[in-house]
């Protein structure tokens, strides 16, 4: 919905070198439009895979994001089960724009730590707004994690498998987290049905023709 209601937005969505559905709803969406080998990909699940390769591959990883409390305690969480995982950058941003001169040593910073992956959870869309900021600037991939940091660290639970496989993780979400997140879902929610509905008829009308 935020590629629906920004032009901006939706270019550097479309521009991106892979997009992954996060939500079980996408999922569906992408099922429904004849897409039957669609997966859910949770930025929790694409770090931890990405982690593991990482250490087979002899890569460099990098975190950039969450508060240095959280960064802390994920850091001991991989190091713990990613036995010789080489972390050689962290950064917990301000929770403001960064200054020119900031940025610029930030992105010195993560170029001189030789990172080869640098995963960015600073949430949706600041992080995909913030990669292509940064994609000519910094000599590494990057991939939008959105709240991982969180997960892995331990601050954040997932639902249970049950609300997750019924695709009501959102609902969870929201209980946990009502004061951030009921504005968005009672917006955006009914009007990704509405919209769904539209193009998935469309299609189907089509392929009549």
């Amino acid at each position: 919905m935020e590629t629906f209601d920004s032009g901006e937005f939706c270019e550097i969505v479309n521009t991106a070198d892979m997009v992954v559905p996060d939500g079980k709803p996408l999922v569906w969406a992408q099922k429904l439009m004849g897409h039957k080998e669609a997966c859910q990909v949770r930025g929790q699940d694409l770090t931890m895979a990405l982690c593991k390769l990482a250490i087979e591959k002899k890569l460099k990883v990098g975190f950039y994001g969450g508060t240095q409390e959280v960064l802390s305690v994920m850091k001991m969480k991989l190091s713990e089960q990613f036995s010789g995982l080489d972390i050689a950058y962290e950064f917990a941003p301000p929770f403001r724009p960064l200054t020119s001169i900031e940025d610029k040593k930030a992105i010195k910073a993560i170029n001189d730590s030789g990172v080869q992956i640098l995963f960015v959870g600073i949430g949706c869309p600041k992080q995909e707004r913030w990669m292509a900021e940064h994609k000519n600037k910094l000599h590494c991939v990057m991939l939008g994690v959105g709240a991982a940091f969180d997960f892995i660290a331990g601050n954040k639970k997932h639902a249970p498998r049950w609300m997750q496989s019924i695709g009501m993780e959102w609902l969870f979400r929201l209980l946990c987290e009502p004061n951030r997140l009921w504005k968005r879902y009672l917006k955006q929610n009914p009007r990704f049905i509405w919209y769904f509905a539209q193009q998935l008829l469309g299609s189907k009308f089509k392929s009549r023709e």
